[in-house]
């Protein structure tokens, strides 16, 4: 065994140090898989080109779309899902910030307990750090861009009248709060993707801790 022979002082180091190297390991799997997410979603089309974050009018709203279709509404429909999607763009670029203190701040405990978890584990740490505050810097970009739209407010009038019949949930009910959630959502689902990359291919990164720690 590795450790057979050693002192029970070098036993304990020998284990702080592979716990070190794990924590450490994946703060620079965190921080290198947000930083690739932000930039990947925080450009043109990053929302609106990938299927897996786009975002879409919320349920029977998403019917309702298909109404305005055939009334010849198809340019006003097309213009707010594409401004939905462009205000998720132009917030996500303020995140990069606060993942990367979030990252720094990480305990040992939350690098093991990652490094243990499941596939939803990378996103529960960034939402469980980072979605209040993000919420509140996305907030108000989403507000200015989809404000633009005339149909926003039609769709936050026609929404809250169909919260009232139970026909959309509340909070989605306002197209800002919406897109504030989904952008989110997008983005922790797109760090978890990186770092999912890291992991299976640790020499490709070109990162010594990265491969002694997935390798």
């Amino acid at each position: 065994m590795l450790l057979a022979g050693m002192s029970g002082t070098r036993v304990a180091e020998a284990a702080f140090l592979s716990e070190a190297d794990a924590s450490l390991g994946v703060k620079t799997a965190l921080q290198r898989g947000a930083e690739a997410a932000v930039g990947l979603l925080g450009q043109t089309d990053g929302f609106l080109g990938n299927p897996k974050v786009r975002i879409p009018l919320p349920g029977i709203l998403n019917d309702a779309a298909q109404l305005l279709r055939l009334s010849g509404q198809q340019k006003k429909v097309d213009e707010l899902i594409t401004a939905m999607n462009r205000a998720a763009e132009a917030a996500v670029p303020q995140a990069r910030e606060l993942l990367v203190a979030a990252v720094k701040g990480m305990s040992v405990q939350d690098g093991l307990k990652i490094v243990r978890g499941g596939d939803t584990s990378v996103t529960d740490f960034f939402a469980t750090k980072t979605r209040l505050p993000l919420g509140e810097k996305f907030l108000p970009i989403v507000t200015q861009a989809t404000e633009k739209v005339s149909l926003a407010s039609k769709y936050n009038a026609v929404a809250g009248q169909a919260m009232g019949f139970g026909l959309v949930k509340k909070e989605d009910a306002n197209v800002q709060v919406y897109v504030t959630r989904k952008a989110l959502d997008g983005l922790y689902l797109m760090i978890g993707e990186e770092e999912k990359k890291i992991r299976r291919d640790p020499v490709g990164t070109g990162s010594a801790i990265l491969q002694k720690v997935f390798g």
